[in-house]
């Protein structure tokens, strides 16, 4: 089960050391959106990439996700099936400095920075080991508008439809 906040970020109000904390680049597109198939190919610097399948369900909040890793060439035919826009951006893991009230887990930000046809666009994503862990949770200053139960701000939606109209993005 995936338990995830989804935050809107105004490029204006990221924190000026972002860039230097680890981070991945990561392609991903969509065989199927609701519910969603998703094909993503991962890279950390000089590493090899690595492609995964993932399965989602509908959902906000919380939702049953599964992942497999797939070879580079079934990775590669699957983005020739992928239906919309295909998805690029660089991922960078930023500590919370705050742990999750159900586990005591210490929370990562998952800075989600959008290139080619999204850039400009960014998200945050928190992920939770309960619910109510996730329901509690008060983000930082800089986070802006909370977009976890909009529909249209969810990746598959943005492949599938484009931006949504987003004027203020904090």
């Amino acid at each position: 089960m995936e338990i995830e906040r989804k935050f809107l970020i105004d490029k204006g109000r990221l924190p000026e050391n972002y860039k230097t904390y680890p981070s991945k680049s990561l392609k991903q597109g969509y065989v199927l959106h609701r519910p969603c198939l998703r094909i993503r190919k991962e890279q950390s610097g000089d590493s090899d990439p690595r492609y995964i399948m993932t399965y989602k369900d509908n959902g906000g909040l919380a939702r049953q996700e599964i992942n497999i890793e797939v070879p580079a060439d079934a990775g590669e035919k699957l983005f020739t099936k992928c239906d919309g826009h295909i998805i690029e951006k660089t991922r960078y893991l930023i500590p919370a400095g705050v742990k999750d009230t159900s586990s005591g887990r210490d929370l990562t930000i998952e800075l989600d920075v959008f290139e080619g046809e999204f850039l400009g666009l960014v998200y945050a994503e928190v992920e939770f080991d309960s619910k109510d862990s996730a329901r509690s949770y008060t983000p930082p200053e800089w986070f802006g508008k909370d977009v976890t139960e909009i529909r249209g701000f969810s990746n598959s939606d943005l492949s599938l439809n484009g931006l949504p109209g987003i004027t203020d993005k904090a």
